[in-house]
């Protein structure tokens, strides 16, 4: 039998220090790899792929997600998924489903960095990690910690943010 022919040219494949990489803000600190998007694939479908590092002691904000649905794997450390006010212990191999507007945070209380891989669908999280982030280069050292940007919340919600936590907002101190 003859092996089908694709139709289509379009693949990409990175490697591990490939993507766009961004320090983060507080309170999450830690680092995001932006690795796969619809602007950078040119695919049909609208998602956005990454992962995070949330430095120890550290968490992402509470908030939701209006339009969007988001897949996490821990890959590595551990650490507690809140959703809807209950904690779930995380770690290694975790895997969790958030749905549109449902309040969900991860935090990470323990000593080492806990790594997740993320998926949105529809996609936008690798514009928001850009556009608050600074750009790093794999290796390097982390920088002091650093505040949000004063216009965290038209960011928020220009990507795609439903409700944020607003403590952690340069405003708010």
């Amino acid at each position: 039998m003859d092996r089908p022919v694709a139709q289509a040219t379009n693949f990409k494949i990175l490697g591990p220090n490939e993507g766009d990489f961004y320090w983060q803000p507080v309170p999450a600190n830690g680092f995001i790899r932006n690795i796969l998007s619809q602007a950078t694939t040119g695919s049909d479908a609208n998602f956005s792929i990454g992962t995070q590092t949330v430095a120890p002691g550290c968490f992402v904000r509470e908030h939701t997600h209006a339009r969007e649905e988001e897949i996490i794997v821990v890959l590595e450390g551990r650490g507690v998924a809140r959703i809807d006010g209950v904690e779930h212990a995380l770690e290694k191999g975790s895997a969790v489903f958030v749905d549109k507007k449902r309040l969900h945070h991860f935090l990470n209380p323990h000593d080492e960095p806990m790594t997740f891989l993320w998926i949105l669908l529809p996609g936008g999280l690798d514009r928001f990690f850009a556009e608050i982030g600074r750009p790093m280069t794999p290796g390097d050292p982390a920088p002091a910690p650093f505040p949000r940007p004063v216009n965290i919340a038209e960011i928020e919600a220009r990507t795609v943010f439903g409700w944020t936590d607003a403590s952690y907002d340069p405003k708010n101190g």
